[in-house]
């Protein structure tokens, strides 16, 4: 997960995560902007928190949120 200390958008999604028991790792952009380039450059977002689960990408917060209230979430951590 692309994050950043300062983003509440990021807190909640890892309270999301760590409800599921998904263990994640934090990429954190805090003052580097070679990893916002990247960031940009996979997603085309200027924003985190950007999330991969399993490699799959799933998009930021929002998405995250959409997926778990509809169910998708449990699909998609579960393969």
């Amino acid at each position: 997960m692309y994050t950043s200390d300062y983003c509440p958008f990021c807190q909640m999604s890892y309270k999301i995560l760590a409800g599921k028991g998904v263990t994640y790792k934090k990429i954190l952009v805090d003052g580097n902007p070679d990893i916002w380039k990247e960031i940009y450059q996979k997603t085309g977002k200027h924003t985190v928190p950007q999330i991969y689960i399993g490699g799959k990408y799933i998009g930021g917060f929002q998405e995250l949120n959409a997926a778990e209230r509809s169910g998708e979430l449990n699909l998609i951590i579960n393969g």
